[in-house]
């Protein structure tokens, strides 16, 4: 055996020992909350991150974050799941303050950040700049957590997701286009960077869209839930790779090929059984990956780097915060006067004080080449503003919530899905025991039980829900929402099972849509 194979071997070993120290210290951390009460009241993201910061603390190493590793393994499967989760119908209603916000927010971000920075930490513009485009790139996991359990509007679940789902890949963009700058190998020319950013933009979509619809189609011809599952990991790991090597935005593509998969190719090519299969897969890689990275994050940081460049930090935090607000507040008064999309200030603030800084920012500070002498300024920096937006804007989010009112009506709304979830199960379960063709090998008398304790249930729901609609009146008009999109559910599905089954070319535009709003 060669020294070659040897030490190769002593390689794979050593890096599955990590891998596995890893694991089991996040799903560890995912325990916590099990035994100590308390911890409940800290996402789990912002949980490992803490963790994080204690081994780092102890000087316990994991693992060695590399951007290759972050963009190449674990940002395409993050961003597949939040593009296969993001609704269309939603997102297109507020398409208009999402571009903004990814596009000239971005923009804002870059150059208020780099201003800041030159006129008041003495960094130089190029060099600034780089760093301004490595922290505009939001990354609110842990705060799209927090809305889901605490039943905040999906509007401004989609609005955040949507926003750092387009903004992770303008701002991997601006920074491809600034390296070069801070280097001093390139010039900036408006046309010419304009170009390359339409090209990188462009190539992303387009091999994205070729990829979406190609597996859509595909998975029309056949029923098999396992190979459809495993097409959209493909799916996602291909679009990235492929994109990136024909000079595209990865990001972008990934971005676009989940959105596509998730409200068309979900639709037309699978089952509701696959659907749900492929959807818990991706919520488990999800939760994986995000186990992983969060816990790293923590991990990674050098203190004393930290200390060193304690000023630079508070200098980025500020303008960090700063150019937020001047985005989200003028941005979204501008959104609201051209499409009138009703953003209120209440929730304006929110997506202000939710834009969290992560992996992808991370990412971007380790790709900064070695020879450019600020490297490691800008690297502490970074995971110093990283760090700052996590435990202090991550841990603070659910009292601004409450804050502002804006848990209270949702609450109510989870607990009424909830209450009519629950009854319309108890109301199968009693069809069930009331049927014919029960066993006969049972005592009667024990069916009866039952019936009795069901009935008994189904009651104490009935009262729960009259209850909630007495607090909150407006819950009737919800409830007809929430059984027109029923309807709607099933008009498409049936549009998609005649597709699958060769009675249609083509599906069929919901007929139900137009009629129902005429109705509502």
């Amino acid at each position: 055996m060669t020294l070659e194979t040897v030490g190769g071997e002593a390689l794979i070993q050593e890096n599955l020992e990590r891998f596995l120290l890893v694991l089991t210290v996040s799903l560890s951390v995912a325990t916590l909350p099990q035994v100590f009460s308390w911890v409940r009241q800290i996402p789990y993201t912002l949980l490992l991150v803490i963790v994080g910061l204690g081994l780092a603390f102890v000087d316990v190493r994991l693992v060695n974050l590399s951007p290759e590793l972050i963009l190449s393994i674990f940002l395409p499967p993050l961003l597949f799941e939040a593009a296969w989760n993001l609704r269309w119908k939603n997102l297109k209603r507020d398409l208009v303050p999402v571009s903004f916000y990814a596009i000239v927010g971005v923009l804002i971000s870059v150059v208020g950040i780099a201003l800041a920075l030159n006129q008041f930490a003495g960094i130089s513009l190029t060099t600034a700049l780089l760093l301004g485009a490595s922290l505009s790139a939001t990354d609110p996991v842990s705060v799209i957590a927090l809305f889901r359990e605490l039943g905040v509007d999906k509007r401004l679940s989609t609005l955040m997701e949507g926003e750092s789902l387009c903004n992770d890949g303008v701002a991997v963009v601006a920074f491809s286009l600034l390296v070069g700058l801070a280097l001093g190998t390139e010039q900036f020319e408006v046309r010419t960077s304009l170009a390359q950013f339409f090209a990188f933009v462009g190539i992303g979509v387009g091999v994205g869209s070729l990829i979406g619809f190609g597996i859509s189609y595909l998975t029309q011809r056949f029923d098999l839930p396992l190979v459809e599952q495993s097409l959209t990991l493909v799916s996602a790991y291909g679009t990235y790779l492929i994109t990136e090597e024909l000079g595209g935005s990865g990001v972008i593509g990934v971005v676009t090929a989940g959105v596509i998969l998730g409200n068309f190719g979900s639709r037309i090519g699978m089952n509701p059984r696959t659907r749900l299969i492929v959807t818990e897969f991706w919520e488990f890689l999800a939760f994986f990956v995000n186990s992983i990275v969060f816990l790293l994050i923590g991990d990674q940081i050098e203190f004393a780097s930290l200390a060193d460049n304690l000023g630079s930090i508070a200098i980025t935090i500020v303008a960090v915060l700063g150019t937020r607000a001047l985005s989200i507040y003028s941005l979204g008064a501008v959104s609201n006067l051209i499409t009138k999309s009703d953003l209120s200030l209440r929730e304006q603030t929110v997506l202000w004080w939710g834009g969290l800084r992560g992996s992808v920012s991370i990412a971007l500070a380790l790709s900064v080449p070695i020879v450019l002498e600020a490297r490691e300024e800008i690297i502490a920096t970074v995971f110093g503003v990283v760090l700052f937006t996590l435990l202090v804007q991550g841990l603070t989010t659910k009292p601004l919530l409450k804050r502002l009112n804006l848990l209270g009506e949702q609450t109510l709304r989870q607990q009424y899905v909830e209450a009519i979830a629950r009854r319309t199960a108890l109301e199968r379960v009693l069809e069930r025991l009331d049927a014919e063709n029960l066993p006969p090998d049972i005592d009667p008398e024990f069916y009866r039980y039952q019936i009795a304790l069901v009935k008994g249930q189904l009651e104490e729901v009935e009262k729960q829900l009259k209850q909630l609609r007495i607090e909150e009146p407006d819950l009737q008009d919800f409830a007809r929402e929430q059984f027109k999109e029923e309807l709607l559910a099933i008009e498409a599905d049936t549009y998609a099972e005649l597709v699958r089954a060769g009675r249609l070319t083509k599906e069929l535009a919901p007929f139900l849509q137009e009629v129902l709003q005429e109705e509502g």
